[in-house]
């Protein structure tokens, strides 16, 4: 696979890139950016992709019904500070936060959603945590299709890291604090990749 720019031109060696650079990418695969290096990420698959819709289509309609803001679906680079930009799944900007959304990426967001993926379960885990935490991300929802769970991270008191708000197994709703009445049935969420018989992530 190529990465190429508008112009059909390949981009600069490894360690090399620039914000811009990046943000001109022309590529049909999930890439994050981390100080001059690019991480190509595994295409999702189609039950990832089924846990996805639910969660947006839920998030989309309660977002919608208080007229609270806007809701993206992957892939929409989040810019988390200088050099640094992580695609979620799903992310929710607050209608008050609007500015945030710039024509080629999201500055920060309010609230993202992470399903888990089988190639690096520590990546969404381990290292989103700290880092949507220090971009200020107020609300980080994990899905972990192979634990059959859902964890809800809100920030705390210090404001750059978080606190776990609950893990919700199956049976349960998962709930919000940043959108009070929003939540997600946890047997819904995950059941959503079996309606099209994929194997499960």
């Amino acid at each position: 696979m190529s990465l190429l720019n508008k112009a059909g031109k390949v981009f600069p060696r490894k360690g090399t890139w620039s914000e811009q650079e990046y943000l001109s990418l022309s590529t049909n695969r999930p890439v994050e950016f981390t100080d001059g290096v690019l991480e190509v990420l595994p295409m999702p698959t189609p039950s990832h992709q089924m846990i996805v819709a639910f969660l947006y289509d839920s998030l989309k309609a309660f977002v919608a019904r208080r007229r609270a803001g806007t809701v993206f679906f992957a892939a929409v680079p989040v810019h988390l500070r200088a050099g640094k930009y992580r695609e979620p799944d799903i992310v929710f900007v607050r209608r008050r936060n609007r500015r945030a959304i710039q024509p080629k990426h999201i500055q920060r967001g309010d609230l993202v959603v992470e399903v888990v993926s089988p190639d690096d379960p520590a990546r969404d885990w381990v290292k989103k945590v700290a880092e949507y935490a220090k971009a200020g991300i107020p609300e980080y929802w994990i899905v972990d299709p192979k634990q059959r769970k859902v964890a809800v991270f809100t920030l705390g008191a210090g404001r750059d890291a978080y606190a776990l708000h609950g893990e919700f197994r199956p049976g349960r709703r998962a709930t919000s604090v940043l959108l009070p009445g929003f939540s997600v049935s946890v047997s819904k969420a995950l059941a959503a990749a079996e309606r099209i018989g994929a194997p499960r992530l």
